[in-house]
């Protein structure tokens, strides 16, 4: 067969941290999240290996023309930081493919697309192949992926295990503790994109989130059986304390919400909102234990 399939859930974070090290495999961040029942299909095609093409120019010249791997992220030809990573590492061969991504949920917005994205290709990959990495071994080059491109830091973790997780270490150790929250619907909206580079690597904002961060897990820490709506409320408190939340339009959801006795937060990072109760203009996730894998 010349293509393989897989799916790796999107992941929304509740609250994060940021731990850099110069070796990208060292990176990574503490927080809490969850995985939910939509994410990205990844198809993976392989069409023969690379080779060099000799090209005559006009003045007698003769120049080598590398073809290039294809992404398309939704019938549309993208370039794709992440997943290039993901393929240069584990593509050692050239043999040249095509990755056909597609999702119902927006890239830039808060749901870890770009980790999903990463992941699920390196799994399709590794089956294409024929590589016999173990799937923790793919999670780790995507992982590093993100890092190296400061796309994520802790999203591939959470959809590599799946459900809704607490990491109390950094995610570079693939340490955490599993909630039972269960298979609750949540509500969200976008309004726009965040780019999470610009905020990772601002330092008068990381050291923000890093303070912030740290209390909202002792807080988590403390409480014996959180429920969902516990949750929401001390993300709510982070977004707001560490200067995420800045959207007018996002904090102007919350409170409606609230008014509503409701729960709700901003999507880390994104200019979204997630909800424990159905609002205008939402539309409905559930929360799903289940990680990536192959199909």
């Amino acid at each position: 067969m010349n293509y393989a399939k897989s799916f790796a859930p999107a992941n929304i974070s509740c609250i994060f941290s940021i731990y850099r090290n110069k070796d990208a495999a060292k990176s990574g961040s503490t927080g809490l999240g969850f995985t939910v029942n939509e994410g990205v299909f990844v198809r993976v095609t392989k069409l023969g290996a690379l080779k060099n093409e000799t090209i005559k120019k006009p003045n007698g010249n003769n120049t080598k023309n590398k073809k290039e791997n294809t992404i398309i992220f939704n019938n549309k030809k993208i370039n794709f930081p992440a997943v290039s990573s993901v393929i240069n590492k584990l593509n050692k061969d050239n043999e040249k493919v095509a990755v056909e991504i597609k999702t119902k949920l927006p890239l830039g917005c808060g749901f870890g697309i770009s980790g999903a994205s990463a992941l699920a290709t390196s799994y399709a990959l590794n089956s294409l192949l024929n590589l016999k990495k173990t799937k923790k071994e793919l999670a780790r080059i995507a992982h590093i992926a993100e890092v190296e491109n400061s796309t994520g830091l802790g999203d591939v973790v959470n959809q590599f295990y799946g459900g809704f997780n607490f990491r109390e270490k950094p995610s570079c150790t693939f340490r955490r503790k599993k909630l039972s929250i269960g298979d609750k619907k949540i509500y969200y909206k976008v309004f726009g994109k965040l780019e999470t580079k610009k905020v990772i690597s601002n330092e008068k904002i990381k050291r923000a989130i890093n303070r912030e961060c740290k209390r909202a897990l002792s807080a988590i820490k403390k409480m014996k059986k959180p429920k969902l709506a516990d949750l929401i409320k001390v993300s709510k408190e982070f977004a707001i304390s560490s200067g995420l939340l800045k959207s007018n339009k996002v904090k102007k959801t919350i409170k409606e919400i609230d008014k509503n006795n409701g729960n709700a937060s901003m999507i880390m990072l994104g200019n979204s909102v997630f909800s424990d109760k159905k609002f205008k203009g939402s539309k409905m996730l559930t929360i799903s234990e289940r990680g990536a894998r192959l199909l």
